[in-house]
């Protein structure tokens, strides 16, 4: 029985549980900061549906991975109603920070003016593709408004993970080398294919000799947008000893024309895994761009290690 001052003597008495400490201690969750700029995905390509798909798994994985996030979505080549260009995107988050503004002083509340970028623009690739990143900026500059433009996002260990969860969903690789049974279909050599010519094979290598750890394999990086790309790396690795190739598509998918892929699969005379799309990784480097911009800690983006 319970007294004024607490339960009755001899009952139990929940104590808050104390915080453990040390390295084995939880972290605090991270949310975005108050006011924090938005992340605006630049999405390139011609846009459509199973495009704004993607885009909009990409920022949900975002999202979860910071509540409170204010993720936004623009499109390279967007047409202003259903896919909104990247500039009107910017604009309109500029219009609601200074509406919001205007309002806490109109309602007397002690609010500064706000400063600072107004989003972080966040481009849809794996790679650098010089042509697309130069209309990203062209689309920042004629928006007028402060936004920071980050780096692609490879090359990086959790897209050879991704490359690696692609290849074996359509059979081309093992999903665990320390699994005692084989693909009959697995590959012994990878083309790596990538868009943006020889700075984006250069880039694609680096995530390809991750992605040859992980597989036991060798892998060469191709461009898709240099013809004779393709075939002179089949070649290579076949001249090498590899009999059975398969190629890995380094794209998100809306940069490129599916076709292209089939095409090059053909040329190569082997068979293809999908593109990237909007695997979870893509969501949290997406998100690591934006946090290092801002200079906030997320909870580090972690690749599985390969068995």
């Amino acid at each position: 029985m319970s007294t004024p001052t607490g339960p009755a003597s001899g009952l139990p008495v929940r104590m808050p549980r104390p915080r453990q400490p040390g390295r084995h201690r939880r972290p605090e969750p991270l949310v975005a900061p108050e006011g924090a700029p938005a992340l605006v995905l630049a999405v390139p390509g011609t846009p459509s549906v199973a495009t704004r798909s993607l885009a909009e798994e990409v920022v949900s994985i975002a999202r979860s991975e910071l509540p409170g996030l204010d993720a936004r979505i623009g499109y390279l080549d967007g047409d202003g109603e259903e896919f909104p260009t990247l500039q009107s995107v910017l604009a309109h988050a500029a219009e609601e920070r200074t509406a919001r503004f205007e309002q806490a002083r109109a309602a007397g509340m002690d609010v500064k003016e706000p400063d600072g970028p107004v989003a972080v623009v966040v481009p849809l690739l794996a790679g650098p593709d010089s042509a697309l990143l130069r209309q990203v900026r062209q689309a920042v500059m004629e928006s007028r408004v402060a936004a920071e433009l980050t780096d692609v996002l490879g090359p990086h260990p959790l897209l050879a993970e991704a490359l690696h969860v692609r290849l074996s969903e359509a059979g081309l690789a093992r999903a665990d080398r320390a699994r005692l049974f084989t693909v009959a279909t697995a590959a012994d050599g990878i083309i790596l294919a990538s868009v943006g010519g020889d700075e984006a094979v250069q880039a694609a290598g680096i995530t390809g000799m991750l992605l040859a750890a992980r597989l036991a394999v060798p892998v060469m990086a191709a461009a898709l947008d240099q013809e004779g790309s393709i075939a002179s790396v089949a070649e290579q690795l076949r001249g090498s000893g590899s009999q059975q190739l398969a190629l890995a598509p380094y794209l998100i998918g809306p940069e490129i024309d599916a076709s292209l892929l089939a095409e090059a699969a053909k040329e190569a005379d082997c068979s293809a895994a999908e593109a990237l799309g909007p695997y979870p990784a893509i969501g949290k480097l997406a998100l690591a761009k934006y946090t290092t911009a801002l200079g906030i800690a997320p909870q580090q983006a972690q690749s599985t290690p390969a068995h």
